[in-house]
């Protein structure tokens, strides 16, 4: 409703709490890409004198990686204000905005993203024991915890700290530029890559709150474990979704963006992997969706300061899916293939308006194969609302079509719906 609220607790003494609000609250989390705040997105000054929502509340977890389960942390709900919008999540934000207007209902937010976190060290550890697609990793990680000694870390670094100090002070009195000292080095027993570490640190203290769902953005950090993350993600939201004992709330997450430099051949990649095992987990768990954001990468960063269009795909999911509203909410999906006269038809659903090519007559990014397996750049065309025709020249018995395969692809097709456009996973 909007109503602030006082809480009393009756004992033999009387507790209250002021200004308490019922709504709608959301935990985000992930890495980076998730914990990138206000300040750090596109028009940051606009948006941070601008943040005015008093019945938007926020509240961020410290950082904390132990194999330790933790019960509580320190941190309190706050009103969104100019003064602290700034460094709070940037997709958090944006996000829980756009439901809080929609509905003009109040609406909380919980901030615990880790920078280059793994997708395995927020998921409990007996979980992980038992999961095959999760064994490599594990191993490794059984191997540090044997042999890692933070002692001897940080004696060698007190040594190259002393080396650098003597060094410094000559190069001063020569004046002469003067390289940075070494880094102190992280323990990655306390880190964001142990497994558990972040269940344990910045999850459990908040299982069992009342959510409605759950929003997510990572995967950068698993990209070399992308046929792992088939299994790791379905089993991580399904760990939390168990533990949390609210059924299977909503999980939307956001796909990775274009990232590092062009292909100028089709060539394998990593990246384009792990987005599939990302838009795998559609079949897999009931109650998620994916946020396509293909178009919205950096090739020079892999922080896209976009964040205002991630999250307003995320927030038509949950507007969508959890509170009724008919919009357009899913990016076209690949259903089917078919060879016709030496063409491949590729058929997509999830679409309600028809497909269309953004900035170029034709779809770019699709490449197909013969038998020898070996793709190339294909030329395609729409054919009707729902299918591509894909063809090349020198390929006249084509058994495989790939679309937008590669870290950085140029892609050019979406799904339209009116002034909205989705691209295509």
């Amino acid at each position: 409703t909007g109503k602030v609220l006082t809480l009393a607790i009756k004992g033999k003494n009387e507790l209250k709490y002021e200004n308490v609000l019922v709504g709608e609250v959301w935990v985000c989390s992930g890495q980076s890409n998730m914990g990138m705040s206000v300040n750090r997105s596109d028009d940051a000054d606009l948006e941070m004198m601008s943040a005015k929502h008093p019945n938007l509340r926020i509240i961020s977890i410290p950082q904390l990686g132990t194999q330790e389960a933790q019960k509580d942390f320190k941190g309190q709900w706050e009103p969104v204000t100019p003064a602290n919008a700034g460094d709070f999540s940037a997709v958090g934000y944006f996000f829980g905005r756009q439901v809080h207007r929609s509905l003009d209902i109040p609406v909380g937010l919980i901030d615990n993203a880790w920078g280059g976190s793994a997708c395995e060290a927020w998921i409990r550890r007996d979980l992980l024991e038992k999961s095959e697609a999760a064994k490599p990793y594990m191993d490794l990680w059984r191997k540090t915890e044997a042999e890692y000694d933070p002692s001897a870390g940080l004696a060698q670094y007190e040594q190259r700290k002393a080396k650098w100090q003597e060094r410094a002070k000559k190069l001063r009195a020569e004046k002469k530029a003067v390289p940075n000292p070494p880094r102190k080095p992280r323990n990655p027993l306390t880190g964001q890559h142990r497994p558990a570490n972040l269940y344990n640190g910045v999850l459990k203290p908040v299982i069992g709150y009342g959510i409605r769902g759950a929003i997510w953005y990572q995967g950068e950090n698993n990209s070399s474990r992308a046929k792992a993350y088939r299994t790791v993600f379905p089993l991580m939201i399904q760990n939390w979704r168990d533990d949390w004992k609210q059924g299977d709330f909503p999980f939307y997450w956001v796909q990775l963006a274009d990232f590092h430099a062009e292909n100028p051949e089709p060539e394998d990649d990593s990246w384009p992997e792990l987005r599939e095992a990302q838009s795998l987990t559609l079949d897999k768990l009931p109650n998620t969706g994916e946020a396509v954001i293909i178009d919205l990468g950096e090739g020079r960063d892999i922080h896209p300061r976009n964040k205002q269009i991630v999250a307003r795909r995320l927030a038509r999911l949950a507007l969508a899916r959890d509170y009724g509203m008919r919009i357009p909410h899913q990016s076209p999906r690949f259903k089917s293939l078919e060879i016709e006269d030496g063409k491949a038809i590729v058929s997509f659903d999830k679409i309600s308006g028809g497909l269309y090519s953004f900035d170029a007559n034709a779809p770019k990014g699709f490449a197909i194969c013969g038998e020898d397996k070996q793709f190339v750049w294909a030329e395609a065309r729409i054919k009707g609302k729902s299918q591509v025709e894909v063809w090349a020249e020198n390929v006249k018995k084509p058994i495989a079509v790939r679309y937008a395969w590669a870290n950085n692809p140029v892609c050019t097709l979406y799904g339209r719906d009116g002034a909205v456009t989705l691209p295509v996973t």
